[in-house]
């Protein structure tokens, strides 16, 4: 179709995100899935009523919120964190242990300090391979391990942009009237994932 040009005294990007996949050998197999939002619980439901042996990637909320879940649906679940804590943004050690007993309580497996090295199988998942050389038998993995701005826009147009969206306490880009925020934003060398 043709090109249509508005003139503006004021534009606000609001581009959002799309759900990471760690670029690891295997991550493209059958059975591997991203959860980021509501929509994506119906996956969840369907990977809980299969029983499946699931593993989460990420010990961040989206990951604790997929692994607890699947959890309660009786779905033997395996939740991996490349940190040495639960949450580490937003916990103390202390609390980030504490979590970890309650989460583990409620049947989630918790490995820390694991970095996925690859996603084994033929055509679809049979297990996960961390770095230490350890595995993990699996038929699904769920990404949960944020997120990748949605920056296209703002780099055709010349804006400064590091992993967001560059923008200041009042939320301005690089360039004048032209504002960013959610989380296609980066401030203050910061990304947020904001789950509604």
């Amino acid at each position: 179709a043709g090109e249509e040009s508005m003139e503006f005294s004021k534009l606000v990007l609001a581009t959002g995100s799309t759900p990471l996949r760690l670029n690891v050998p295997g991550g493209d197999l059958q059975g591997v899935h991203t959860f980021r939002d509501t929509r994506d619980v119906d996956l969840l439901l369907s990977l809980a009523a299969a029983k499946k042996r699931v593993v989460v990637i990420g010990g961040g909320l989206l990951g604790l919120e997929a692994a607890y879940g699947l959890a309660k649906a009786g779905t033997p679940v395996t939740l991996l964190h490349l940190m040495d804590r639960l949450m580490e943004r937003q916990l103390d050690a202390p609390a980030a242990d504490l979590l970890k007993t309650l989460v583990e309580r409620k049947g989630v497996k918790v490995l820390l300090s694991a970095n996925t090295a690859r996603i084994h199988g033929n055509s679809r998942v049979e297990g996960v391979e961390l770095a230490d050389g350890r595995m993990i038998e699996a038929e699904a993995v769920v990404f949960a391990a944020g997120i990748r701005p949605n920056t296209a826009l703002a780099k055709d147009a010349g804006l400064s942009v590091n992993r967001g969206v560059v923008v200041d306490d009042h939320l301005r880009t690089s360039a004048d009237n032209i504002f960013a925020l959610g989380e296609c934003a980066e401030h203050r060398g910061i990304a947020y994932g904001l789950v509604e």
